[in-house]
């Protein structure tokens, strides 16, 4: 594993972890929270029956278990139940927004755990003639892989990573998510469209937790069944 990424509040940046620990919800801590909008939809970079498109959320940041605490454009850090961070949200995004805790309807776009090889963005890269940042695909895992889209024939298989155990389900489709300014990079139109020309728009692959565990960068990952 080259590195293992948390998303504590859906659609914000997140953080890069030393180590991750999987519980059979997935990532613990991932997309833990959730920016609700006034109708209770899910603050999103795009709009679907459960998503509200919520501009500006990928210019704050969130880290921590537990005591999630969010980083706002001015330098301030909240927490994330702190009454003052949902003003400075909603004032931030341009509409009245609350942050609330992961209900019965689930956070996850596909599903619980994403992993991607590194060779599967340098392929968009030589697509698009130009550097991609991994972020942007947002996966908890980033791997070394020997050739793009290798993580493709996992579907439908169980894989290893550290000492939990994983059963990948499909691909992972991409959105114009993927494009969008954050706080850490400008914006970066053409990135969906090389993603959609070098592989049906689809990169990385989507799993369930079957065995709970611990994963580090480095640990090795393997196919078990």
């Amino acid at each position: 594993m080259a590195s293992l990424h948390r998303y504590p509040v859906k659609s914000l940046l997140g953080e890069e972890c030393p180590a991750l620990a999987l519980d059979a919800r997935g990532v613990v801590g991932d997309r833990a929270w959730a920016v609700r909008t006034a109708d209770g939809g899910i603050g999103s970079g795009k709009a679907t029956r459960r998503f509200r498109a919520v501009p500006g959320l990928l210019d704050l940041r969130a880290h921590g278990t537990g005591a999630v605490r969010v980083a706002l454009p001015d330098g301030r850090e909240l927490a994330v139940d702190d009454p003052a961070l949902a003003a400075a949200v909603s004032a931030h995004v341009g509409q009245p927004v609350v942050l609330a805790p992961e209900d019965d309807v689930s956070l996850f776009d596909d599903g619980p755990v994403s992993l991607l090889g590194l060779a599967s963005v340098r392929a968009v890269e030589a697509e698009l003639g130009g550097p991609v940042d991994p972020a942007r695909f947002r996966a908890n895992v980033l791997l070394d892989l020997p050739a793009a889209y290798a993580e493709d024939a996992w579907v439908g298989r169980r894989v290893q990573v550290g000492t939990a155990v994983l059963h990948v389900t499909m691909t992972s489709a991409r959105c114009r998510m993927v494009d969008a300014a954050t706080a850490d990079a400008p914006a970066q139109p053409g990135v969906l469209l090389a993603t959609g020309r070098a592989h049906r728009a689809e990169l990385g692959v989507i799993a369930e937790v079957v065995v709970p565990g611990r994963a580090a960068p480095g640990d090795a990952v393997r196919v078990v069944g």
